[in-house]
């Protein structure tokens, strides 16, 4: 077993592992619309299936939002 940080929680795997299987085991809601960060580097959704993960990587999954302007009425 390998320690690895996934959003900032400490998670046990097993590697081999690469980010596309770290994903689904995850559970990752909407993984077409996630970016990933290995190490604090954007990860090419391309190459999902060939970054493999190492015993200590920091993994974040990021949802970019469009915003709006809130109006608050008193």
């Amino acid at each position: 077993m390998a320690k690895i940080y996934v959003n900032g929680e400490a998670q046990e795997v097993t590697l081999p592992l690469n980010v596309s299987e770290l994903i689904k085991n995850n559970n990752v809601q909407q993984p077409e619309m996630v970016s990933v960060q290995v190490n604090e580097e954007f990860a090419d959704r391309n190459e999902w299936d060939n970054i493999q993960i190492a015993e200590g990587d920091s993994i974040d999954f990021l949802y970019f939002m469009g915003g709006g302007n809130i109006t608050v009425k008193g």
